[in-house]
């Protein structure tokens, strides 16, 4: 998979810019606050139809303009693409492919695939459950499009059964709706459950391969997927896995009203990781939590490759100057094989170790 050529026009700081890209490697230099990451961030929409860091669309849209468009040419298991969004203040977003219209995220990641690495995936380890959880359903979004159905669907069911927790006791007659969209969170929590179960097995295996490299072979990593607790197997069939589900969302259901909180279902899951045997959220060094993450990003760039036959392409915002030059070197190394983008202040010595092209950004301009 490789992006051939990115055309903005309204997008954040960028007036109208384009930029033909190297199959290999793109360095993306400049100052902070000059686009860098806008231009990053403008690739991962147009694979996955939503923003790693805006809430609504409305928010990438440049203060002077009405609209944006984003277009990229793309070259994708043999065939030529043309992913284009437009962005609205006043009405819905458009989004084509190849001039057609499609409708969901889960048409553009049919395109083509983005592992996106930011500084802050490295305290991935050290954060809480739902910034993993939000690693699992980004890569699972991309790489399943019936996981991502599955997890709007279960999505909306859980907001309006938090609706009626919050307003039965001034609306009683709300309750009677409350076994319908219980019903929806266990038949499509099971879904969710089988995905992540698979996805992690796969996870463990690549990441823990990554972690012994990275560390010399001095230590161990492994990871372990973690849902509700009436779930024996995560990897039964749907119909058992239902089973389970509601028989722990049935024992929590007074402590869900007397709280008027969800408190059962898998948007609670856990992605649990140790380090030699030990908890690596608790008792792992600074040094160690990012070998972990980098392993992680890597471990899912792999299992893209495994899946599609061909290397998603990858995108670095300014984390190799947050690692040391062993752990830049690691990564440097693994990332050959696909196309790759990089931020960075100063281009430096990439381009000399990596081959390809290197991009000035100054003020939304790109030189």
């Amino acid at each position: 998979m490789r992006i051939d050529r990115l055309e903005l026009e309204g997008f954040r700081n960028y007036v109208r810019e384009a930029a033909d890209f190297d199959s290999r490697c793109n360095v993306i230099c400049g100052e902070n606050a000059q686009g860098k990451t806008n231009l990053l961030e403008a690739l991962v929409y147009l694979s996955r139809g939503k923003s790693p860091r805006a809430r609504t669309d409305r928010e990438m849209i440049g203060f002077q303009a009405d609209s944006a468009r984003l277009l990229a040419r793309v070259y994708s298991r043999d065939r030529e693409f043309k992913v284009q969004a437009d962005l609205f203040r006043g009405k819905r977003r458009k989004l084509t492919v190849n001039q057609v219209p499609v409708k969901t995220n889960a048409a553009l990641g049919d395109v083509y695939h983005t592992v996106l690495f930011q500084p802050e995936d490295l305290f991935l380890i050290r954060e809480g459950a739902a910034a993993r959880r939000r690693f699992l359903d980004t890569a699972l979004c991309q790489l399943r499009p019936r996981y991502a159905s599955a997890l709007a669907g279960y999505e909306r069911a859980r907001e309006q059964k938090t609706r009626i927790l919050r307003d039965y006791d001034q609306r009683p007659g709300l309750l009677e709706a409350l076994p319908e969209f219980s019903e929806q969170m266990v038949r499509l929590g099971a879904a969710l459950v089988r995905y992540r179960h698979q996805f992690c097995l796969r996870l463990a295996e690549a990441a823990a391969l990554h972690h012994r490299e990275c560390s010399g072979g001095k230590e161990a990593l492994e990871l372990r997927y973690q849902t509700v607790s009436s779930v024996e197997d995560p990897g039964a069939d749907a119909g058992t896995l239902a089973d389970q589900l509601r028989r722990h969302m049935d024992s929590h259901r007074e402590a869900e009203l007397s709280s008027r909180l969800c408190l059962s279902g898998p948007h609670k899951d856990d992605l649990l990781v140790t380090i030699d045997g030990r908890d690596a959220r608790q008792y792992a060094s600074q040094g160690q939590t990012r070998t972990a993450a980098l392993a992680l990003k890597l471990a899912e760039r792999e299992i893209y490759r495994n899946a599609a036959g061909e290397y998603p392409v990858l995108l670095l915002d300014d984390v190799l100057s947050e690692l040391d030059p062993r752990r830049q070197e690691f990564v440097l190394n693994r990332i050959a094989g696909g196309q790759v983008f990089i931020t960075c202040c100063e281009e430096d010595r990439l381009p000399s170790l990596l081959g390809g092209k290197v991009f000035y950004v100054e003020h939304g301009v790109i030189r």
